[in-house]
């Protein structure tokens, strides 16, 4: 084989990868930045939940339970959800603000950045539970966790608890 010929088949595939790259980052946006707080700040986000446990009793291994729960923005920032991920690939969390739903996340698929909550607005985070996707007898808890920029709840803990036959 020539020097000219493997220079050539060198250039395509640097060619090909660069062309790859390009499609497959097409569309994406950056990141949001991160607004970063101190508890002692007055003038900062202050995410208020209410129940974050509940306990959905006696279940079938079949059935399909979803939770929600109210994540509240009583600050005076925007509420950054930074993160949604779940204790177990059987759980699945999403949050639902402004009529918009996020797709679900898990133990699996964390999320990243997924919203603000603007102040004095109230956000749903679902709790979807599957048992069957990991089928678990007995007496269980399964958590999603929600990261905030509030840094006085920087991660919110909702959970639930069953006994599944």
């Amino acid at each position: 084989m020539s020097p000219k010929t493997i220079i050539i088949g060198i250039l395509i595939f640097f060619l090909a990868v660069v062309g790859l790259s390009f499609l497959l980052t097409a569309g994406q946006k950056p990141a949001p930045a991160t607004a970063s707080f101190s508890a002692q700040d007055t003038d900062r986000p202050k995410a208020e939940t209410t129940n974050t446990q509940r306990n959905l009793g006696e279940i079938k291994v079949s059935d399909v339970k979803v939770e929600d729960y109210a994540v509240k923005n009583v600050g005076t920032k925007p509420l950054q959800i930074l993160n949604i991920n779940s204790s177990c690939g059987c759980t699945a969390g999403q949050i639902i603000y402004q009529g918009k739903t996020s797709k679900e996340f898990s133990m699996h698929t964390q999320s990243g950045f997924v919203t603000e909550i603007a102040p004095g607005d109230t956000a749903t985070v679902r709790l979807t539970y599957r048992p069957a996707t990991m089928p678990v007898y007995g007496l269980v808890e399964r958590e999603v966790y929600v990261e905030t920029n509030d840094p006085a709840n920087a991660k919110l803990i909702f959970s639930i608890t069953a006994k599944v036959k």
